[in-house]
């Protein structure tokens, strides 16, 4: 990372795994000897309300937890509609995002109260909210796998892939040991490889 405080949002809807994604990445880039400072704000998460986590990762210090308005580097999205939204208020020029294609459709929109944005005109607005967009068919692969909520590993695959972050699956199979049954690594070590495979070269095994 060239820049520090290297700043990450991970945003998604409650249900979709984004605080553990953002508890693996913390835990993973402190393996790599980094300083991580992790902020979490929830909207009505338990009915598929907006959750952010403000990841922000230092070589020298802890920062605040919060991320200041602009000064995103990286954003993750589990939600398309939600990284249109953070990217708003905390992206810049040089933001690079990944984002999962899959909408995940609010109360409001499933009782007609409002619409769901077109997917053209979501996609748009990321792309000129963004100097680099790395789209990720996460859920539809983590469905492969035999659970959606794999899909948050797989977007963390997908950043390490586009070489956005210095992680590695073997960071990712000790990350998970902090907060998962040993039993569920070799699952989520696969699908952070398929991440990576959708994004980049996948390292020896």
């Amino acid at each position: 990372m060239d820049k520090d405080p290297y700043n990450i949002v991970v945003t998604g809807v409650g249900g979709q795994g984004n605080v553990l994604a953002s508890l693996l990445l913390g835990a993973m880039l402190v393996e790599q000897g980094y300083k991580v400072t992790i902020g979490e704000t929830y909207g009505a998460s338990q009915r598929g309300g907006s959750v952010m986590s403000h990841l922000r990762v230092s070589r020298s210090r802890q920062y605040g937890p919060l991320i200041p308005p602009g000064l995103a580097d990286l954003v993750i999205a589990l939600e398309p509609s939600e990284a249109a939204r953070v990217l708003a208020q905390f992206g810049n020029p040089n933001a690079v995002s990944v984002v999962n294609t899959r909408p995940v459709h609010p109360v409001d929109v499933i009782s007609g109260e409002l619409p769901y944005p077109a997917m053209n005109d979501l996609l748009d607005a990321v792309e000129s909210l963004s100097a680099r967009v790395y789209l990720v068919q996460a859920t539809e692969k983590a469905l492969e796998l035999g659970n959606p909520i794999l899909a948050n590993v797989i977007l963390i695959g997908a950043v390490a892939g586009a070489g956005l972050l210095p992680i590695t699956a073997e960071d990712l199979d000790k990350a998970v040991t902090q907060y998962m049954s040993a039993d569920k690594v070799e699952l989520n070590r696969k699908a952070f490889i398929l991440g990576m495979e959708m994004t980049g070269p996948v390292p020896l095994q």
